[in-house]
């Protein structure tokens, strides 16, 4: 079973370090700043670090789901491909919004139409999971016939 999951594994943790970094970077942005918690506003180069860090933060459970669904269902060595893509691009996105807020702008519809693959990819493999499984319909048989 480890065979099936391993790579979806790693995948999940480079993602949490890549989260720790994130939060790493509004700690060191709370001192450089002199804003200390609760606080979430002050000049905006510390604003856009916190809003690139929330919402990296925001979408980490969705990305958990999905490459764990796509990897499962579908194919594990794409949905870590996927993956890593979707850390990529995550990356780059802080990175560009910490500079300016519309440096984000790219490497945010990048990594959202990576969860749309892996989105579609869960689906399918759901779905065939289903007709294969409770209806006896091999589709990949269906469409090479």
């Amino acid at each position: 079973m480890l065979e099936q999951i391993y790579l979806l594994a790693a995948v999940t943790v480079l993602g949490v370090l890549e989260q720790a970094y994130f939060f790493l970077q509004v700690i060191y942005a709370r001192r450089a700043f002199g804003i200390s918690p609760p606080k979430i506003s002050g000049p905006p180069e510390f604003e856009r670090i916190f809003r690139a860090q929330v919402n990296s933060s925001e979408y980490f459970p969705i990305f958990l789901a999905l490459v764990w669904q796509a990897g499962l269902f579908f194919h594990q060595g794409l949905a870590a491909a996927l993956g890593l893509l979707y850390l990529c691009a995550r990356y780059y996105y802080f990175m560009g919004y910490r500079a300016s807020s519309s440096e984000r702008i790219a490497p945010i519809y990048f990594s959202t139409g990576v969860l749309w693959i892996l989105l579609a990819a869960s689906a399918l493999g759901i779905l065939h999971f289903f007709l294969s499984h409770y209806m006896g319909l091999n589709i990949l048989q269906l469409l090479t016939a």
